[in-house]
């Protein structure tokens, strides 16, 4: 599924879940008024989701004009006007909820993301994203990552072979794991997790793609970083927060991921208002 499908199938979603058979409360207001809104930011967020509070209110009534004053990934500071509505009173109230939904859950990633790659600035390092998603949020997550300037790890299981230790454990070893990947999937990028350094030395020696260095202390990490000479890229997990990943940037591994960015977030404060 492309990410517009995606926009649009969240959207019907989202629109079936909260409205339903109609909406009861907006029906009080006479289907001919017309109003104009605005959207506020309460807080300094990283904005993102535009594309699926545009969508809501396609869905809801073609009549809805909205303006933005930011693009997705700008930094918008408190109190600042995102956006403003203008169209049916009944259409905007409608729409209200799914619209904020998106942006502040969408923003809530991008910014949290964003505080990572800020902390990482002069380093190689590069905030990585996981599979550790809201379920049905997948794209549009990621999506959100990418607005808070980091990287996409794999979408999912179809599109990149991440051999962890439960694989390793059934396959036999990692160098039979990583042999069996490259016959089934000769095209797919392997990636090993690794949880000691005789792991790692082993993925090295049997060419992984990427090696993860799952839980590994500071100085374990910098001894596997020195001791890589085919340079294959390493990306740190496990233990990673606000406080530590800038040492963990700074032991010279070339990916961070953090599950946290899109499990952990606080939804941004936003607010429609109308206006009199």
């Amino acid at each position: 599924m492309t990410l517009t499908d995606n926009i649009t199938f969240m959207v019907q979603l989202a629109l079936r879940e909260d409205v339903g058979d109609g909406d009861l409360t907006a029906d009080l207001i006479a289907a001919d008024t017309m109003a104009e809104a605005t959207v506020i930011c309460r807080e300094a967020a990283v904005l993102s989701g535009r594309a699926w509070f545009n969508e809501v209110f396609r869905q809801v009534d073609l009549k809805v004009i909205v303006e933005w004053h930011f693009e997705d990934g700008d930094h918008v500071p408190p109190d600042a006007i995102i956006c403003s509505l203008h169209g049916p009173a009944r259409s905007l109230l409608t729409g209200e909820r799914a619209a904020l939904n998106f942006v502040q859950t969408l923003s809530a990633t991008a910014t949290q993301t964003n505080r990572y790659v800020q902390l990482l600035a002069d380093t190689k390092a590069r905030i990585l994203d996981t599979r550790k998603t809201l379920p049905a949020f997948r794209l549009a997550q990621k999506y959100a990552v990418t607005c808070g300037g980091g990287k996409n790890h794999r979408v999912g299981l179809y599109d990149m072979i991440l051999i962890k230790e439960n694989h390793i454990m059934a396959a036999g070893s990692i160098t039979k794991a990583i042999e069996t990947a490259r016959k089934l999937h000769p095209n797919v990028k392997i990636e090993v997790e690794t949880e000691t350094l005789a792991e790692f030395e082993e993925a090295c020696a049997a060419d992984a793609d990427i090696i993860m260095l799952d839980e590994f202390d500071l100085d374990t990490m910098r001894q596997a970083v020195e001791n890589n000479p085919k340079k294959i890229p390493l990306e740190a997990s496990g233990g990673v927060n606000l406080d530590t990943v800038r040492a963990i940037a700074e032991t010279g591994v070339d990916l961070i991921s953090v599950g946290e960015i899109t499990k952990n977030i606080d939804a941004i404060d936003l607010s429609m208002r109308f206006k009199h």
